[in-house]
């Protein structure tokens, strides 16, 4: 069962609706073959070939195996009951019946912005359809309908005769077109005039129906890949009418069709404002309803309001009911081409019972014992029985597998949504997975904490665990302020057990060897590192200060702390020159930080996001008495000068992450000493967060 703070809720689920549409397209997809997916998916074709070229075809084929093999949660049409919420401040008590965009589960987690109260006479079935009927409703809002108008409505799926009905309500004359007789019918029973597709040609009949002036506005509420629908949508609007795009169409548009008659078109986000905002989907901040009327959250009230006067009826389009437990039966009706339409599941077994803790915690080892499946063995004595908190994407395709390939127990996994831990406890090999991360603290048979969570919650984790007198590993970076760092660094220093950061890339065999390289050296050496980081989008959560620290924290420490291990030196200072876009704010993506070492040797690392992933990722230089040295994308080191030849490649990328765990894993097992000094650790992560710092300084000092 997930587990909720801050701005979200804990929903116990009565009813959902499948959205035949959007599901019907997932499923099919899940199940084509990578022949299929290749051919619907073009865009990917060019990131994977760009991939293999740069870090080879073994390691391209395991990200996209692993991709294509992520389970994906089903479905947005969901009511409940509250029975838990994050915090006192959000809006939703315990017992209150509300609807939100959760998926097909007994238990949703979602944030307090995307759930709404259901009025009171309004049953759970009923209005599980608001999702659908909120994207229709925002369609209709970017028509901009005016009381009298006559509007297409393209396409009588779930969402279009929602449509249909909205704006029935809003005044206008409708016209629904589609090819099912029993859609049209439908269409018919809630006040549209209706075309069929097939037998008439709707353009005429469009401007017949409207003396030859044509439709005000044209919601295009279909799903297909033709460009047809756009194409007689344009042809049978009047002269600066609107077509708004809610379904999927092709989108090989006619110049020629807009041009003449100045049609506007739009494409509706789903159900409205504030959709794909992480501020307002992840963290709950709410638009001013002042600056912004209608948010998805008001959208889906203005939906409910509309059920409870009788206005939006949704009964009619539910042509089956499933129990949850028979959902498999429901999605063998969605694909097996029998006429279906508004297909509900009933959560009859969820009574509003009291929650234990056994609730958060599933015992995978029974499963495995069951099915043959076995675990790694559990050490015959010492250590290194690992609880995992985190169960993302990264963590499950590297350092979970090298994890369990340096010998670990894995004792138990923890990720608060509790699905994403159920699929990584089974995947890997977990005894248990769990969905409240106190039980990896307090469990007794856990020693070993490793934290792969996102940035802003590293510090706090680490913190946890070395005071529980557990040994911790922290993917990079180990915190966001110095404030954390100096607490850290009391505590670890203090206590016996061992704390390492994912700082991997020391650990790779060719930084190994370079390394060593570096060690005869008899002046100082000059490190130029260029990181060709890739593109993130600005509202990425690794962007936002306070979430990722940004990437300098996030991600370049990684080069700090390589540039730190190739020289063996303390950093003494550290310049940062960051980018600035067109408003002069920082960019800490593409920037250029020069670092001084102790001995006069020098580093500069060219962190840059503004370049083309056709080329190499990393690229490590060092140059010292004559010599020069090259590391190309962590695949081959090469040397040139000094009367020795330096060779090595591998066929995969080798970043040290599986060596960086087994260093690890050995300390712990034998209470040896951190395989990252203290000294160096402390330094690289306190210098990373200054560089960050610097970035963000108008003048860049």
């Amino acid at each position: 069962m997930p587990v909720v703070s801050g701005a979200r809720v804990l929903i116990e689920t009565r009813a959902t609706v499948v959205s035949a549409g959007t599901e019907r397209m997932i499923v099919e997809f899940g199940k084509g073959s990578l022949l299929s997916k290749v051919r619907q998916q073009p865009e990917k074709v060019r990131q994977v070939l760009d991939k293999a070229r740069t870090d080879g075809i073994a390691v391209t084929l395991e990200a996209v195996q692993s991709k294509l093999a992520e389970p994906m949660a089903l479905g947005y049409c969901q009511a409940g009951v509250v029975i838990e919420r994050g915090s006192s401040r959000v809006p939703f008590a315990p017992g209150t019946r509300v609807v939100s965009n959760g998926t097909h589960a007994e238990y949703v987690s979602v944030p307090h912005t995307l759930v709404a109260r259901i009025p009171d006479g309004v049953p759970f079935d009923v209005a599980a359809f608001t999702p659908l009927a909120a994207i229709g409703l925002q369609g209709v809002r970017l028509a901009a309908p005016t009381l009298g108008e006559t509007v297409v409505v393209y396409g009588l799926g779930l969402i279009g005769l929602l449509t249909v009905q909205l704006l029935r309500a809003n005044g206008c004359r409708v016209i629904g077109i589609d090819t099912s007789t029993q859609r049209l019918k439908l269409g018919e029973r809630f006040g549209a005039t209706t075309l069929n597709a097939q037998e008439t040609d709707v353009v005429s009949a469009v401007l017949a129906m409207t003396e030859s002036v044509g439709a005000d506005a044209v919601l295009l509420t279909l799903a297909t890949a033709s460009d047809e629908p756009a194409h007689f949508a344009a042809q049978m609007s009047r002269k600066r009418g609107r077509l708004v795009l809610v379904g999927v169409t092709g989108l090989n548009l006619k110049r020629d069709d807009f041009y003449r008659k100045e049609l506007s078109f739009a494409v509706s986000c789903s159900y409205g404002p504030g959709r794909y905002d992480p501020s307002f989907e992840d963290q709950g901040q709410d638009y001013p309803l002042p600056f912004v009327r209608w948010t998805e959250q008001r959208n889906f009230d203005a939906v409910l309001q509309l059920m409870s006067d009788g206005t939006l009826d949704p009964r009619p389009l539910i042509s089956h009911r499933y129990a949850f437990e028979d959902a498999n039966a429901a999605y063998e009706l969605l694909t097996s081409g029998e006429p279906s339409l508004g297909i509900v599941l009933d959560y009859t077994g969820n009574d509003g019972r009291a929650i234990v803790p056994a609730d958060r915690v599933r015992d995978l080892a029974s499963e495995f014992g069951a099915t043959g499946s076995t675990n790694v063995a559990p050490p015959a004595s010492g250590a290194f029985s690992a609880g995992v908190i985190g169960a993302g994407g990264f963590g499950t395709r590297i350092l979970i597998p090298a994890l369990k390939a340096a010998g670990g127990r894995l004792r138990a996994v923890a990720a608060t949504q509790g699905t994403s831990a159920a699929i990584a406890g089974r995947k890997h090999g977990f005894e248990r997975s769990v969905s409240d991360v106190e039980m990896i603290f307090a469990d007794p048979e856990i020693d070993t904490v490793v934290v792969l969570t996102r940035h802003d919650s590293h510090g706090s984790l680490a913190l946890r665990g070395l005071k529980a007198g557990k040994h911790v590993f922290v993917e990079k970076p180990l915190a966001l302020s110095l404030e954390e760092l100096d607490a850290i660094e009391s505590v670890a220093r203090a206590g016996r057990t061992i704390l390492t950061v994912g700082f991997n890339r020391r650990f790779a065999p060719l930084a190994v060897a370079l390394r060593q390289e570096l060690a005869r050296r008899t002046g100082p050496v000059a490190v130029v590192m260029t990181v060709n980081a890739g593109a993130i989008p600005r509202d990425h959560w690794t962007q936002n200060v306070e979430s990722g620290g940004g990437r300098i924290v996030g991600e370049a420490c990684h080069f700090l702390d390589l540039a730190r291990a190739l020289v063996g030196r303390p950093i003494a200072a550290i310049d940062v020159v960051a980018a600035r876009d067109a408003a002069g704010r920082p960019l800490d993506d593409i920037a250029h930080l020069s670092l001084r070492f102790t001995d006069g040797s020098t580093a500069v690392i060219h962190y840059l996001a503004n370049g083309s992933a056709a080329f190499p990722k990393e690229r490590i230089e060092a140059f010292a008495d004559g010599r020069i040295w090259q590391i190309d994308n962590w695949r081959r080191l090469r040397a040139w000068g000094g009367g020795r030849t330096l060779g090595g490649a591998f066929s995969k990328q080798a970043k040290g992450h599986g060596e960086e765990l087994r260093a690890f894993a050995s300390a712990v097992r034998t209470g040896g000493a951190p395989p990252i000094p203290y000294d160096e650790l402390f330094e690289v992560s306190r210098w990373a967060i200054r560089a960050a710092v610097a970035a963000r300084l108008a003048d860049g000092s």
